[in-house]
């Protein structure tokens, strides 16, 4: 499988759009994968309403440039994705703004998405999710292509193009697969699923600014330099994850792709075109603290232990009380509803809590971390 990987060093839309450029002509060119008069989904990474510069969302100008080259090919480009709060008209149409997304698509020419509804959809290729609800957006095109953003994760480790594709579950809907399946590996594999039902015909990456450390929402954005391309977003994420200095035994969703036989674990299977490892100066990013530590909570164990371990060993949300001003997105996102607001401040019974990390994801005043315990640290768990 080819992927492509370009250095590109800045957000310079005509350096971005050459970058691009080079990207799809190494793999053939757009007629492989679309064909003119067709209706494509851009299909970026729009967690939550933020600025561009904090390197949470795909950039604004990695779409316009990726639109602008499509819409020159002879398709019509739609961008929309489902973040993680409400999807609504109101919701997203702040989204669009404050990520930049509303002005990419006025000066490419393409549109945003204004269908915000749901259906059901049957999913034989998936191992166990063989039906599951999806945007209604994917009915209203004829192809998708994932826009990703390169960053580390609290849940997941790492997140790109395979689990940008989760966006195309609506709303609330994705709260509930969190909650159903709090263990790491299981919920890989609904990731896994949920993208085979996507099926985005190319895959990029934005990683010319990634994020590091407390992400996907909460870390420190990185100057990288990348620019990443494929028809395939499994091997796509090999690279990436090669690329920032993780492996696949690091990441649960490549870890069960490779136990699926997706891809291979020595990356034998894929064919690096473009510029090499090296010239990205093989900076390892710095990864949230859980590196995918399983949920054990949730086996039946006497209280004793489970209190034991969620004291000592198992990650939880860390809640600094100094930023949080109870604005309450924490409760509205948590899938275990464990979360309240008393006296303008989060809290959170730790007990119960599934280690989803949505409240850490989409808490605008960036006051939730990850907190590992000392004797965790201390045993390399």
């Amino acid at each position: 499988m080819k992927v492509s990987m370009r250095y590109c060093e800045s957000y310079d839309y005509e350096k971005l759009r050459a970058a691009l450029q080079q990207s799809i002509q190494s793999l053939g060119g757009f007629e492989p994968y679309i064909s003119p008069g067709q209706k494509v989904l851009l299909k970026p990474n729009l967690l939550m309403k933020k600025s561009p510069e904090e390197a949470t969302t795909t950039h604004p100008v990695f779409v316009q440039a990726l639109a602008s080259l499509l819409i020159e090919y002879g398709v019509s480009v739609v961008i929309g994705d489902s973040p993680g709060g409400p999807f609504t008209a109101g919701a997203m149409n702040s989204i669009y703004k404050s990520t930049g997304m509303e002005a990419a698509a006025a000066q490419s020419s393409a549109t945003l998405n204004r269908n915000f509804g749901g259906y059901e959809a049957e999913n034989p290729g998936g191992v166990i999710m063989k039906r599951l609800t999806l945007a209604s957006m994917l009915k209203d095109v004829d192809a998708v292509i994932c826009v990703a953003k390169l960053k580390t994760h609290g849940m997941m480790t790492y997140t790109g193009a395979a689990k940008n594709m989760f966006g195309i579950v609506p709303g609330i809907a994705k709260a509930e697969y969190h909650f159903n399946m709090p263990d790491y590996d299981v919920f890989a594999d609904a990731l896994l699923d949920i993208c085979i039902a996507g099926n985005p015909v190319l895959s990029f990456i934005d990683g010319i600014v990634g994020m590091e450390g407390n992400g996907p929402a909460s870390g420190t954005p990185i100057n990288t330099g990348a620019v990443l391309a494929s028809p395939s977003p499994y091997h796509l994420d090999m690279v990436a994850c090669r690329l920032i200095g993780l492996a696949a035994a690091d990441v649960p969703m490549l870890r069960r792709a490779v136990a699926r036989g997706m891809v291979k674990e020595d990356m034998s299977d894929i064919q690096l075109v473009g510029d090499s490892y090296e010239a990205f100066g093989n900076r390892p990013y710095k990864v949230p603290a859980t590196k995918g530590i399983m949920n054990i909570t949730r086996f039946k164990i006497p209280e004793f232990v489970k209190n034991f371990i969620t004291r000592h060993i198992q990650t939880r949300p860390d809640f600094d009380l100094k930023i949080c001003n109870g604005c309450g997105a924490c409760r509205e996102a948590c899938p275990a509803k464990i979360i309240e607001i008393k006296n303008g401040k989060a809290t959170l019974d730790f007990k119960d809590c599934i280690r989803c990390y949505c409240c850490q994801e989409l808490c605008p005043k960036k006051a939730i971390t990850i907190y590992r315990p000392r004797f965790s640290r201390f045993m390399k768990l």
